[in-house]
């Protein structure tokens, strides 16, 4: 039997005690090189483009770049998720290692115990690293002429918490007895190809969703959900009945194996790690887990670098930048 990546030599590039054993210059680099990787590690003006600026250190030993033409001060994280940042870089790199390693996911309780820090920081720094992986999730191309894809959804959160005593329980598989807070995470898994992930409230409202992402050409399968048979006038379309098979096999390798095996580790997650994932950020933990279906066979060092350099390629986050900082204000 072949060996499983993670336990192969390949999957280990990187150790937390070599980002630990790092100095704050060390750190530094790594976030330099990433960022600026388009001009061979050398930093220039985010703010007019000019490549002509000089090193401007803090007292702190903080680098500062100043801008010749614009005058303008700026850092490594300028204009970047990581904006305003208040620890050292070597710390966000040790997050970001530790986030990467969990194939399943990191809770954020126990990512503030690893850092020393607040749940607040590890809250929003968790999040951040969600929005630098759902930025690189959501472009990503699914299907096209030719190629195969796999849709399937479930449902996460809106739990009802049965009653006491049997006479008083009730059904809550009926729409009247649920809580309304119930959504639908619907999946494009193209074959040996990307993942996107959606959020709804049922799976009908998915189609103009896979209608809009999923080009004509594209072979899909899917399982017997009603809602599907709406894209059989768009798409070639293989199904297969849960209740009787979970693959019918053959030459069209009717399954939605690939589609089962993002939300296995979605539920993995959401059990093991986080205990509830609903509401607003369903999403996010959605496109996280996508993300690590897509690298899953990437080593961590890899894994590592990538997640910096989209950090370092978005623009403060709307959702988080002062995310606990917003409450007070509008007190």
């Amino acid at each position: 039997m072949a060996q499983h990546f993670l336990l192969s030599a390949a999957a280990r590039t990187l150790s937390l005690a070599s980002v630990a054993r790092m100095s704050d210059e060390e750190a530094e680099r790594v976030f330099i090189r990433l960022r600026w990787a388009d001009n061979d590690g050398s930093a220039y003006c985010p703010h007019c483009g000019c490549a002509t600026v000089y090193l401007a250190r803090r007292p702190s030993g903080a680098a500062r770049w100043r801008c010749k033409a614009c005058r303008k001060d700026f850092s490594v994280t300028s204009g970047t998720l990581f904006a305003f940042h208040k620890m050292p870089l070597r710390a966000y790199l040790m997050a970001i290692a530790i986030f990467a390693n969990e194939v399943k996911g990191k809770s954020m309780l126990a990512l503030s115990r690893d850092l020393g820090t607040q749940y607040k920081t590890a809250f929003v720094l968790a999040h951040k690293i969600r929005e630098a992986m759902a930025s690189e999730v959501r472009q990503a191309p699914v299907g096209g002429v030719g190629k195969k894809a796999e849709i399937d959804g479930g449902y996460f959160g809106g739990h009802v918490k049965p009653a006491n005593k049997r006479e008083n329980r009730r059904d809550r598989r009926l729409r009247e007895n649920r809580s309304g807070k119930r959504k639908v995470v619907v999946v494009i898994r193209e074959r040996s190809g990307n993942t996107l992930p959606g959020v709804f409230r049922t799976e009908a409202e998915a189609l103009n969703f896979i209608r809009r992402q999923v080009p004509q050409g594209t072979t899909l399968y899917g399982d017997s959900a009603g809602p599907w048979n709406e894209l059989v006038s768009r798409y070639t379309l293989h199904r297969v009945n849960h209740d009787e098979s979970y693959s019918l096999g053959g030459d069209d390798e009717i399954n939605t194996n690939a589609a089962e095996s993002f939300f296995s580790r979605m539920r993995r997650g959401e059990i093991g790690h986080h205990h509830h994932v609903a509401g607003p950020y369903l999403i996010r933990f959605a496109q996280e887990a996508a993300w690590r279906e897509n690298y899953r066979r990437a080593p961590n060092g890899t894994q590592v670098d990538r997640i910096v350099a989209l950090a370092m390629h978005n623009k403060p986050s709307v959702d988080f930048c002062g995310y606990w900082q917003r409450s007070r204000a509008a007190a």
